[in-house]
């Protein structure tokens, strides 16, 4: 027990000391000779790769994690990580998962399908776009799982223009970290044409005759009869404007569309839109809403960004007209890296056919570039992280978590107000498990677990840094907040307010009581025994994860947490029945799974020795002779000297409000009794005929 106890204190005190994610020993294994791996770049999370040949070392190209670069939560809310490997014209050479959570992968159609997925990738250049299930040319889908290989592609995409863009010379040296930031703050009203003027909106204009110029001296020339019977009609009248900038949205769309939009925007994401008219469409007979258009292409220092279908209905501002048919409101992802500061170069690709049979295909451009104009964007000042853009985009969650967490800490500073009314703190307290299971849980995602511990083990015994945690604000500032609060209450305050999994557990218990279900109580006994029970799980799974890490993968799954709050009982039927299992049993039994088989109860436990004052209120008689508190404890924490061991206990205090109760306190029910009693002292006439 004490070695666990160092071994869990010095995971965490070099945890800050770490830095990095895959190791060059790692990589030296997937890329044996005569691959070298060479020494992490300083500005990208990236390893190159040189081949000696012959006197000369040749860079073969630059390895990293999709995670590192581009994290694209999945639909378990954690990123895939794909191990991709690019050349240096830019051209895929491997893509591998590391890891994924993504649950059709996991229980439905297995791993297999997702990796055919990705040797597609093989051979394609990022300076062609890369889409999914969009016809001849796109990627194959997989049936069943369109949804998660899009999010796969779009991280993949997104992390190699980032190397591409900071190693390859994609964007002429410009750091990746480095990009500007649309402006909220500039609006006035304009219209149409003063938007054009001002260069908020492109206008595009071309003719059936300057297509067929474009085809001039090619195999395409002449196949269009009515371009060559009419050069002056219109081909394509086509307008583009940024939507995502207040100064244009706000003027260009109805202010419903508006409202719709900016709810489907995620901080640090863009949104273009797109208007029509005329033969050509960009669109075509099979296009799905919510895919990408192969008809319009986005490129940024010579790479392509991946524009998606919003998949809204939108509609102009009155005074707004414009003959359009087709308007799509496409989404550019934050983790693209689109930089507001830089030109956008937009081309529409015509392609004609010539032959029946095998019929040979020629394809040009229409380009055009839109910039925006410097007043409605912030240049960029200095390199930012990129785990910035996921803290900025749950920023507000991030202000209600910080404000009841101050709650929280106030309240049980202050435990005398709390528990001076019995009724209202069981009422104030049932309110808080509340919050703690609807935004804690559910809404925020910000379920502490033992993964976050083994993640910790495996990444220190990779020699990787610990940078990914920063990826998810929310744990991290749970975890900052238990941590300190270990040094004052100990454990309790973690799994009596603010575990979500608890907090279910507690509420089943209060059921099963409404319910008149009979309540077992464990003896003593075999209570302190079963106890034991987590810390052998605890070392069980950490030594796993130091030696068998796909063994501790499996054990994690003793913990229900991923099953109920992370993916909302939506999985297999094998961990929903094991989930709701423990909820049944805890209709029963108080909190069973948290007293006897919670790995990270354990470990808190055990770091929860470090706590510094014993902040339970105790009286002498506490213990002797006075048991209420004892019996009354659900969990078993109170010993029969009266003193409280903190490492089980759950900080539910229910033992602080007897003890400032004057109904339920023994001691305090004599001293209120001493207190009425009237002596019996003889008259002074009485005393004096006695003398």
């Amino acid at each position: 027990m004490y070695i666990l106890r160092l071994l869990i204190c010095w995971l965490l005190v070099c945890a800050a000391a770490q830095a990095g994610t895959l190791t060059q020993a790692e990589l030296a294994r997937r890329f044996p000779a005569p691959l070298v791996v060479g020494e992490k770049a300083a500005d990208v999370p990236a390893w190159p790769l040189f081949k000696q040949n012959g006197t000369a070392t040749e860079l073969v190209g630059y390895a990293f994690e999709s995670a590192d670069l581009a994290p694209v939560p999945g639909f378990a809310g954690v990123p895939p990580n794909l191990l991709v490997l690019i050349d240096p014209k830019g051209t895929f050479l491997d893509v591998a998962v590391l890891s994924q959570h993504e649950p059709v992968f996991l229980e439905g159609l297995g791993e297999a399908p997702l990796r055919d997925f990705l040797q597609q990738y093989r051979g394609r250049s990022l300076g062609q776009g890369i889409t999914v299930g969009g016809g001849k040319g796109s990627l194959d889908g997989v049936s069943k799982a369109t949804a998660s290989v899009r999010i796969i592609n779009q991280s993949i995409l997104s992390a190699a223009l980032k190397v591409a863009r900071a190693k390859l010379g994609f964007a002429q040296g410009r750091d990746p970290g480095r990009i500007g930031r649309i402006r909220t703050d500039v609006f006035a009203p304009m219209s149409l044409q003063e938007m054009v003027d001002a260069g908020l909106v492109r206008h595009v204009r071309m003719r059936m005759g300057d297509v067929e110029r474009l085809f001039a001296g090619s195999a395409g020339a002449g196949l269009d009869a009515q371009a060559l019977a009419q050069p002056d009609d219109v081909f394509i009248d086509l307008w583009v404007a940024w939507a995502s900038v207040p100064a244009v949205g706000r003027n260009l769309l109805a202010p419903r569309t508006w409202n719709r939009l900016q709810g489907r925007l995620e901080p640090g994401d863009h949104a273009l839109l797109v208007l029509t008219a005329g033969p050509h469409t960009l669109t075509g007979a099979d296009f799905v809403r919510g895919s990408v258009p192969r008809g319009i292409v986005l490129r940024q220092d010579r790479l392509p960004v991946e524009m998606r279908d919003l998949d809204l209905e939108p509609r102009l501002a009155d005074g707004v007209h414009l003959p359009a048919d087709e308007m799509l409101l496409l989404r550019v992802i934050a983790q693209a890296g689109l930089d507001p500061a830089r030109a956008l170069d937009f081309a529409l690709p015509v392609t004609r056919s010539k032959g029946i049979v095998y019929p040979e295909r020629i394809t040009r451009e229409i380009a055009f570039s839109y910039r925006l104009p410097e007043t409605y964007y912030i240049a960029p000042e200095g390199a930012a992280p990129a785990w910035q853009a996921s803290w900025k985009a749950r920023r507000m969650q991030l202000i209600v978590l910080g404000v009841a967490l101050v709650l929280l800490a106030a309240a049980l500073w202050q435990q005398r107000w709390l528990v001076a009314h019995a009724r209202r703190f069981a009422w104030l307290r049932r309110a808080w498990l509340l919050f703690t299971i609807v935004f804690i849980g559910y809404a925020a995602q910000a379920q502490l677990s033992i993964v976050n511990l083994t993640g910790i083990v495996q990444a220190l015994r990779a020699g990787r840094g610990l940078d990914y945690l920063l990826f998810d604000p929310m744990t991290v500032t749970l975890w900052a907040f238990v941590l300190v609060s270990l040094f004052i209450w100990g454990r309790g305050t973690f799994c009596g307010w603010l575990c979500p999994f608890g907090a279910l557990q507690e509420f089943a218990g209060l059921a099963g009581q409404a319910l008149r279900l009979p309540q077992v109580v464990v003896r003593r006994v075999l209570d302190a025994r079963l106890k034991r029970v987590k810390y052998g799980v605890l070392a069980a799974i950490l030594l796993a994860a130091v030696w068998a890490p796909a063994q501790a993968d499996r054990l994690v799954e003793l913990e229900p947490f991923k099953t109920a709050i992370t993916l909302n009982f939506v999985r297999a039927w094998p961990f929903v029945a094991y989930a709701v299992g423990l909820l049944l049993v805890a209709m029963v039994v108080n909190k069973a799974f948290c007293r006897y088989l919670c790995p990270l109860g354990a470990a808190l436990a055990l770091l929860g020795r470090v706590r510094l004052p014993d902040w339970i209120p105790r009286r002498a008689e506490c213990g002797t002779p006075c048991q209420t508190c004892r019996h009354r404890c659900g969990y078993n924490a109170i010993v029969p000297s009266g003193k409280v061991d903190y490492e089980e206990c759950f900080q539910c205090m229910e033992c602080v409000v007897i003890h400032a109760s004057d109904e339920q306190c023994a001691p305090r029910i004599l001293e209120r009794k001493r207190s009425r009693t009237i002596p019996i002292v003889p008259a002074p006439d009485v005393i004096d005929r006695g003398a």
